[in-house]
């Protein structure tokens, strides 16, 4: 019996020496595998902001267990429908003077010089300078080379040749105003000018009362802080002189055009087609445009504490500015509405931004449906840009050829550069131009749970109708002049011939024929963008100029203000 104990003993000890390595090794095995999800698993941050981007990929309905909202990695439309505007051959950009129009010859006054001191950025400073050579038509004066900005927020000390080709621009326009470099020499002396400010929106008789006057007292006159102060509602040779400066009398210098030129290319080798996308979201923008996305308390605090640096600048009501259509899109909402209109994550993206408001963290849905995501800091090496970086103007001119040159041009805002970009992909054969309504669009991202991706879709286009660049998208007279050039575009069945055989580069002399402009025959009223009119606004007391700085610009539509310390911060 006790012999059959200690084998029985035996037997168990045995089993249990048998299972301990057996045990050991599987506890091992979990610990192991502990670690790596420990390593690999993302933070809570990370989580949370994974979590989100999933919710706005893909919705599931509980009670079915059917996906209601999938975003799909395909675009779903033809390749004709996303490149390329409707009609777009029949239209062309005109600027000929009538034969009304006077040689400079016969209207330059003698001892009559009017000087121009910019505003802002650099596409709020390429608006003063195209008026400013309408203001000396006016005035029958001699223009001087303007002065740029270079105290403002950007401190860019460039001048005007460091910028922009002067002698093209003075023998470009030889024939409308005569320019100088600078103010003559007077018994050994330089004349010296009198400073004055003309307002908002001034027209030709505004200046012919205020102006002109204390010119031919004076004979030299400085207008300072020249950011559209011209009226949008001019006689048509005049309008017409707008398009001749704007479009092609303004050419960047060598430097730059060959610096951005060699951008386009490189975007041009990696793929056919390419969409440049302003996107503006930076801190003080989101500070300034009283928006809110989502951010909590951390969001608030940092915001409104940039927003004090204003005294004028009061807390306004978030979902009011959003439901008007004040807020910009997100990156990931432009991310939602490009892949709705049918592109596709193939498309490749050029990114025109300063520093965006949560960095990586906010890009990264973006960049998500659309990988193939580049910037002229990716595409170039500092040693190449080495000659432009400090210069905030000189990078923001290369933003600029790069957008312009673009198959599609898609921006999240309203600001100068999204206006002139607007209007300049018009007069050169109205190359889509995608400008969000976010009036409408406002309704549809907070509900993408309750949709399908196809209902989504379709309700992104049908906003967008009107908002895509399309020839006469806007009536004539309607919005500000340089984003709706309206009396340089004109219809002609020859124009896809014409504009074949003429070369569209920065200040070429490319001007077709002379045709009747005429206005849009298909267009429903419903769907024209609710563009205002800044001759009307102007009316309006203590509207401030809203926009902030980028390192590629922008002012808000319909505000201005003289205050200072807000003046250094609009942006184009």
């Amino acid at each position: 019996m006790a012999s059959q104990r200690r084998r029985h003993h035996h037997y168990h000890h045995h089993r249990f020496n048998y299972l301990v390595p057996v045990i050991s090794a599987i506890f091992a095995a979990l610990l192991i595998l502990f670690c790596l999800l420990s390593f690999f698993a993302p933070s809570p941050v990370d989580r949370d902001h994974l979590l989100h981007r999933i919710q706005h990929s893909e919705m599931v309905d509980a009670p079915t267990g059917v996906s209601v909202f999938r975003v799909p990695s395909r675009g779903g439309r033809s390749d004709r429908d996303i490149w390329s505007s409707r009609n777009a051959n029949f239209y062309h950009g005109c600027n000929e003077a009538s034969k009304k129009f006077a040689k400079v010859e016969d209207i330059t006054q003698p001892n009559r010089y009017l000087a121009i001191a910019t505003s802002g950025g650099l596409n709020q400073q390429r608006t003063g300078i195209t008026d400013a050579v309408v203001a000396a038509r006016i005035l029958n004066a001699t223009l001087v080379i303007p002065k740029l900005d270079q105290k403002s927020f950007w401190k860019d000390a460039s001048n005007f040749s460091e910028i922009f080709d002067a002698d093209w621009f003075i023998s470009t326009l030889s024939k409308d105003v005569k320019i100088i470099k600078q103010l003559p020499r007077k018994r050994g002396k330089t004349l010296t000018s009198s400073n004055m400010r003309v307002p908002r929106k001034c027209n030709e008789r505004c200046y012919q009362n205020r102006v002109l006057p204390v010119l031919l007292k004076r004979h030299v006159v400085q207008l300072s802080k020249f950011d559209y102060r011209l009226s949008n509602k001019l006689d048509t040779d005049l309008q017409k002189l707008r398009c001749r400066v704007n479009y092609h009398a303004l050419r960047f210098t060598d430097p730059i055009r060959e610096m951005g030129e060699t951008l386009v290319n490189r975007m041009r080798l990696r793929s056919k087609h390419y969409i440049a996308l302003h996107l503006r979201f930076e801190p003080d923008m989101l500070a300034f445009s009283g928006c809110y996305y989502g951010g909590g308390d951390k969001e608030r605090k940092e915001l409104g504490a940039i927003r004090k640096r204003w005294k004028t600048l009061h807390i306004s009501n978030p979902d009011k500015e959003r439901r008007h259509g004040k807020c910009p899109l997100t990156p990931q909402e432009v991310g939602l509405m490009l892949r709705a209109l049918g592109y596709g994550s193939d498309v490749h993206i050029y990114v025109a931004s300063g520093e965006v408001y949560g960095g990586e963290e906010t890009l990264a849905p973006l960049k998500a449906l659309f990988p193939n995501f580049y910037s002229k800091e990716t595409i170039a090496t500092k040693e190449e840009l080495k000659p432009f970086s400090t210069f905030s103007s000189r990078m923001a001119a290369l933003d600029f050829i790069v957008c312009d040159e673009s198959d599609v041009f898609v921006t999240n805002n309203n600001g100068n550069m999204a206006r002139i970009l607007a209007g300049r992909r018009k007069y050169f054969g109205h190359k889509p131009t995608i400008r969000p309504n976010a009036k409408k669009l406002y309704h549809l991202f907070p509900n993408t749970t309750s949709m399908t991706w196809e209902a989504f879709a379709s309700k992104v286009r049908t906003y967008q109708r009107g908002f895509m660049g399309e020839p006469n998208e806007v009536r004539p007279g309607r919005g500000e002049f340089h984003e709706n050039p309206s009396t340089c575009i004109c219809k002609d069945s020859e124009a896809k011939t014409k504009k074949e055989s003429l070369p569209r580069k920065y200040g070429k002399d490319d001007s077709a024929t002379r045709k009747e402009v005429i206005a849009s025959d298909d267009r429903n009223d419903d769907d024209e963008p609710e563009w205002p009119d800044p001759d009307d606004e102007d009316d309006q007391k203590g509207l401030q100029e809203r926009g902030i700085y980028n390192g590629t610009s922008l002012d808000y539509d319909g505000i201005t203000s003289e205050e200072p310390e807000l003046e250094e911060m609009l942006s184009d």
